[in-house]
């Protein structure tokens, strides 16, 4: 029986790519940083979170060492001196973005070596014809923002003027997106998951890669907050990937969080919806109970990324490390005899950069299960190599994309 387990740290780089320059990125290291702040006693929180970064079975698998290689440097917090209980690497990226999309399909045996499209003026971002457009197909009063901002921080500014006048509110990053913020209870959810399947359409002539839908809640007094009900409209990885692989092979690839969305549902047989780290680990593990031989679990944990990275949240960040790490015990306690758990990243976001947008960073490539010895990966010259390793454990045919990795067998595990 042999069944493979990939979960998505969203977010965690391990240090600065080689071409980070071209991203504005030098000198990046989501990781790295973050164990220096708590190092530093400066992402000290009463009653969360206290004193260095504390992620022993991180450590284990080898995310310290392999942070190390990555940068040329053990950061304090991350050293590590016992027996290592899996392989260890890290990745360096081929495709052009630093986005969601572009980390995941490569990861997958789908290098992104085109240029996405993306709207890049600061204001008065989205070309008047595309407003236009989507304003006439969905009679909407109009739009809201229309600008680069961070999520959180334009709902904070415009939340009330848009429940007022019933505009929606439109806005994007550095990513290839374009995003539409509106309040569930006002406009409701189903007219916003409706204007962004309009939006996905009229966007495609600009080559964006997601349509987000971003749904909130709350009021002008006591605040608003983003929902749990976004929504990633995706256009399909533009050749296949391991999901499709799997589900022709065996019909068992099954997605956690927010995988389906990201590869347009491509390849997916099932959807398992869960939200928040502890909502998807416990997803994972349910999951991992039920699956049958070859299949495919992906999961991935968004807030990494989504409530840290992009918020510049080093104390969250770092309290969410320590939560995930005190639960890994659990993951890999059940993982069967034939198992492979891989633990990845799609890009970085470093929380202690200036900015809300990702950083061009080294992912890690931590593999480990029953039958897997503690060796060096080294430094892995594309993502692909990790859907080489997927394709080539479930005894699949390759992409050609990377390179598979061949696993020793553990000895402690005859």
């Amino acid at each position: 029986m042999r069944r493979l387990i990939v979960c998505e740290l969203d977010s965690l780089g391990i240090g600065a790519a080689p071409d980070a320059a071209d991203f504005g990125d030098v000198g990046g290291d989501t990781l790295g940083h973050i164990a220096e702040f708590c190092a530093a006693g400066e992402c000290d929180v009463e009653g969360v979170r206290r004193g260095p970064l504390h992620i022993p079975n991180l450590l284990a698998l080898g995310l310290g060492a392999a942070n190390a290689a990555a940068t040329g440097r053990t950061a304090p917090g991350l050293e590590f001196s016992g027996k290592f209980t899996g392989a260890y690497g890290y990745c360096e990226e081929q495709s052009k973005g630093k986005d969601t999309p572009s980390g995941h399909w490569e990861a997958m045996g789908a290098p992104c070596l085109f240029d996405w499209g993306y709207f890049n003026k600061p204001t008065d971002t989205f070309p008047k014809t595309l407003l236009n457009d989507l304003q006439a197909q969905s009679l909407v009063p109009g739009f809201l923002g229309n600008c680069h901002a961070s999520g959180t921080k334009i709902i904070a500014e415009l939340g009330a003027e848009h429940i007022r006048t019933g505009k929606p509110i439109v806005y994007t990053s550095a990513d290839s997106v374009f995003q539409i913020a509106a309040h569930e209870g006002s406009f409701g959810l189903k007219p916003l998951l409706d204007l962004c399947d309009i939006a996905r359409k009229l966007v495609d002539q600009y080559d964006i890669g997601r349509v987000i839908a971003r749904p909130f809640d709350g009021n002008e007094v006591g605040g608003f907050v983003r929902t749990n009900n976004r929504k990633d409209l995706a256009i399909p990885p533009h050749m296949p990937t391991l999901l499709d692989r799997v589900s022709a092979s065996t019909g068992e690839m099954i997605a956690v969080g927010k995988i389906s969305d990201i590869f347009a549902g491509r390849g997916v047989d099932q959807e398992v919806k869960a939200y928040g780290l502890e909502g998807i680990m416990d997803a994972t593990l349910s999951v991992m109970e039920r699956a049958k031989d070859g299949a495919f679990i992906f999961s991935n944990f968004v807030d990494f990324d989504m409530l840290y990275g992009h918020r510049r949240d080093v104390s969250g960040y770092a309290a969410a490390l320590e939560l995930f790490d005190r639960r890994l015990p659990e993951l890999t306690a059940k993982l069967q005899d034939g198992d492979l758990l891989i633990l990845t990243a799609d890009h970085g976001c470093d929380p202690t950069f200036p900015g809300s947008d990702h950083t061009r960073e080294f992912v890690p490539f931590l593999a480990s299960g029953p039958n897997i010895a503690a060796i060096e990966l080294g430094h892995r010259k594309t993502f692909a190599d990790i859907g080489e390793t997927g394709a080539k454990w479930l005894g699949l045919e390759e992409f050609g994309t990377g390179t598979a990795v061949s696993f020793h067998h553990n000895t402690d595990n005859p």
